[in-house]
């Protein structure tokens, strides 16, 4: 972690929480709410992947209109309820895939360019969300192993996702999640910026045209690449603290905890146009 420092915009004071991923930010409620900051943290969203404030206790109201504030395509943003309590969620047993590394939208054209999560009820145990850096990721390649993946494509499945949580889905199940058509995806997405980010994550079921022992392989040994310490942050969560992450740069995943634990978390999200490319 480095020392606070002021951005090039008054009122917003900057800490690095990892060298390649994260930065905290402190500022006012009321000038967060009112947008004048959202040119630049939207900037650094996009340079560091996570952008955090610590206990900043926004009413659900405040975390909808800061959202808003973040993208024009937000105005009709809506609070998700995070959480294992299948009388809080129904979909409750769908967000165990959580635990593990994942792109949120890769069933998609376009995915989401970024969620906002605030905290409301925290695990005694557990819980922490880990974040990892894909352009970073991808920038560290050796240049041949840049040129060997560039051109690949990666098929992914809802069902590849669910089957980390449960291996052996009944015949109803399995239907359900095979409603969500297959979706090829480049391996390396060229981002409109010219920036470059490896597009892995559990939904990744194999690599097209690729012997499927060898694709498994190649996509596991990237997985874990991208999630080495140096491209990773973990947010130790507080009450009150809000968290926001770029989806089309980064992969995250939260930490076992009980799953009676209670544990609230509270998400908007801001709408992606771009495409996987």
């Amino acid at each position: 972690m480095t020392s606070a420092r002021q951005t090039a915009d008054p009122g917003l004071l900057r800490i690095d929480l990892a060298p390649r991923i994260g930065s905290e930010l402190r500022a006012d409620v009321d000038a967060l709410l009112s947008g004048r900051h959202s040119a630049e943290i939207r900037s650094l969203l996009e340079q560091r992947g996570v952008v955090a404030f610590r206990e900043l206790d926004l009413s659900e109201a405040q975390q909808i209109a800061f959202t808003r504030t973040l993208g024009s395509d937000s105005q009709d943003c809506e609070i998700t309820r995070i959480t294992m309590d299948p009388l809080e969620n129904p979909k409750a047993d769908y967000i165990k895939g959580a635990f593990y590394w994942h792109i949120d939208g890769t069933m998609l054209h376009t995915p989401i360019f970024a969620s906002v999560m605030s905290s409301r009820r925290l695990s005694a145990t557990g819980g922490q969300t880990e974040f990892c850096n894909t352009y970073a990721a991808w920038d560290e390649l050796p240049e041949a192993e840049k040129q060997a993946l560039a051109t690949l494509k990666v098929v992914h499945m809802f069902e590849t996702a669910q089957r980390c949580v449960n291996p052996e889905p009944g015949y109803e199940e399995l239907k359900k999640w095979q409603q969500y058509q297959p979706n090829t995806l480049p391996l390396v997405w060229t981002h409109r910026t010219g920036r470059k980010s490896l597009v892995l994550g559990s939904t990744a079921s194999h690599i097209e045209g690729m012997d499927l022992r060898e694709g498994w392989a190649l996509l596991t040994r990237l997985r874990e690449w991208a999630t080495r310490p140096e491209f990773v942050y973990r947010h130790e969560w507080k009450l009150g603290d809000l968290v926001i992450w770029d989806n089309t740069g980064t992969m995250h995943r939260a930490l076992p905890y009980p799953l009676d634990s209670g544990r609230l978390m509270y998400r908007t999200q801001i709408a992606g146009d771009e495409p996987f490319a």
